[in-house]
Parts: structure tokens; sequence; C-alpha cells
């Protein structure tokens, strides 16, 4: 399936204050309570190409509390750095602490996030998702009324319970009708 978007100038980001010098976002992270889990989610299920490991890290002083904010004796059993096509890469933990929170964050709750990503065909990845044994929640939303018209978008789960979703607006979105500017997208990342 071709992938069209409405027109618009091959802009870069909007000028205005901020960071010095930001690109954009080279890296998501996350934690996991599995690492082999997870990378054999992302890259047998999504379709993310591994790259390199890290790990074991624990200090022996206050570095993880000073650097990290977590508790002082924390082990980062391991690290793993994906590649998801053309969307930010993911660096994925996993680690032990005696103060570890084990329960996945809902998005309602402070720290709840999901990951989005973009299909060119919902319904065909939708089929691919359930057709390898992942659940997803409800039936696709189609927006047909304001600024984020003409995407569709449904939620699923990992193994271990994260919230991820599938989004596809291949007509582009409303907003696009009244501002030269876009969000950043995969398959025209230069405008």
């Amino acid at each position: 399936m071709t992938t069209t978007r409405s027109a618009g100038p091959a802009e870069g980001p909007a000028p205005g204050p901020g960071l010095p010098g930001l690109r954009g976002t080279e890296h998501i992270g996350f934690t996991v309570p599995d690492l082999d889990q997870a990378i054999d989610f992302f890259v047998r299920v999504i379709g993310c190409e591994p790259f390199y490991e890290l790990g074991p890290f624990q200090a022996a002083d206050d570095w993880m509390a000073a650097h990290l904010g977590v508790h002082p004796r924390t082990t980062m059993k391991r690290l793993k750095f994906l590649r998801c096509r053309t969307g930010p890469n993911f660096e994925i933990f996993e680690y032990a602490a005696p103060d570890q929170n084990v329960t996945q964050p809902r998005n309602s709750d402070v720290g709840g996030h999901h990951l989005g990503f973009y299909v060119d065909d919902i319904a065909a990845a939708v089929a691919y998702l359930k057709a390898h044994g992942v659940r997803v929640l409800g039936e696709p939303t189609v927006r047909t009324s304001g600024p984020s018209a003409g995407q569709t978008w449904v939620y699923f789960l990992t193994p271990w319970g994260m919230q991820l979703e599938l989004l596809s607006f291949p007509g582009g979105k409303a907003y696009e009708r009244d501002t030269s500017r876009r969000l950043w997208h995969p398959a025209a990342p230069n405008l």
C-alpha cells in the first residue's frame, strides 16, 4: 500500500526557544520484567532489529541514586538497544532493586505511557498481531472529526502487559489543512 500525505513545505523544526542543537528523539528507554522475553517480542513480532547489549552494573556507592534516581543498591541486570525501522531507538532495561515496583502502569497512572507504531494497513497489522497471539484491546477506532480526523488506532499489549498502539493515517490528519507545520511521521520523516 502506498502511503500518501497531504502536501506541505519541507520545513525543519519550528524555530524558537528550547535545547540548543536539539534534533529529535534518539531513543525511548523503558524497563521490562524479563529482557529476553521483551527482545523476542520486539524482534520476532514487531520487527525491530537488535543491536548491542550492556550489563550487569551495580555501584558500591550512591552512583545509582545520584545518576538515575533509584535505590543505591539497584542492579541494572542488562540493557539492549533495538532499532525499529525509522522511529526512535529503544533502550530496554531489566533491573533488580530492593524497592522495585513490579506493577505495569496503566495509561491513567502517573508515569503511564505507551509506544505508538505507525503502520500502512491497520487491518492487516491487527490480523497479524492476533495470529501471533497478541491481545488487541477492542476494535480499531476511526477518527472522523477533530484535528485527528483521518486517523485509525487500536491498543494492544505485550506479553508482560505494557501498552502499545497501532495507528495509521495514510491520507494525513485534518489538522494539516490549517497549517503548513507537520507532526513527525515515519512515512515522511523530512516534512
